[in-house]
């Protein structure tokens, strides 16, 4: 590969970036940057190039033939699960926070494609809806870990000591989690 055809946008920046999208290789370039520089900043890095092209195409080809084989859901099953989610999940927040000590702010129901929960520094807990089709234990886990982070805002050592106490059999469950969420976050449509 001598050339690499790719798409250019200019701006005030300092330094030149590439990223790859669904259409090809975009470089962002200052100004002031040549076209023979801009080449010579993609040429140089064409393996890289080649690597995400190939990565890109083949996360498109398992969805595509997630979509062929029904595993992705639809619209209206994500808000089913999410409708169930605002049933069972502010339930089970109210049966943890009072064994951890804490409370809480709004709990929010998202469908997310890269995280299982979160907690804001105002107490504010989000949860994923595909946490319904994980077993209960795994969203009991989820729960504890966003609860705990209301005594530590970080992972240190006192957070998994605390996220133990509560459940003892967190590990195996954020194993689980780790295992086979992807799967699960690759059902996710839109």
């Amino acid at each position: 590969m001598e050339y690499v055809d790719y798409r250019l946008l200019r701006s005030r920046r300092k330094t030149i970036s590439m990223e790859i999208d669904k259409d090809g290789v975009l470089v962002r370039a200052p100004f002031f940057a040549s076209v023979s520089e801009i080449d010579a900043f993609v040429l140089s890095h064409r393996e890289w190039i080649e690597r995400q092209i190939k990565k890109r195409d083949e996360r498109e080809r398992k969805v595509e033939a997630d979509r062929r084989a029904g595993l992705l859901l639809s619209r209206d099953e994500i808000n089913e699960l999410a409708d169930r989610a605002m049933t069972v999940i502010p339930e089970r927040v109210r049966y943890y926070a009072p064994l951890i000590g804490v409370t809480y702010g709004r709990i929010t129901i998202r469908n997310q494609r890269s995280r299982w929960g979160s907690c804001s520094s105002k107490g504010n807990l989000n949860f994923n809806c595909l946490l319904m089709l994980a077993p209960p234990e795994v969203l009991d886990a989820v729960i504890v870990h966003e609860l705990c982070h209301r005594k530590h805002m970080d992972h240190s050592d006192a957070f998994y000591a605390e996220v133990l106490r509560v459940m003892p059999s967190y590990k195996k469950w954020d194993t689980w989690l780790k295992l086979h969420g992807p799967a699960l976050m690759r059902r996710m449509t839109g």
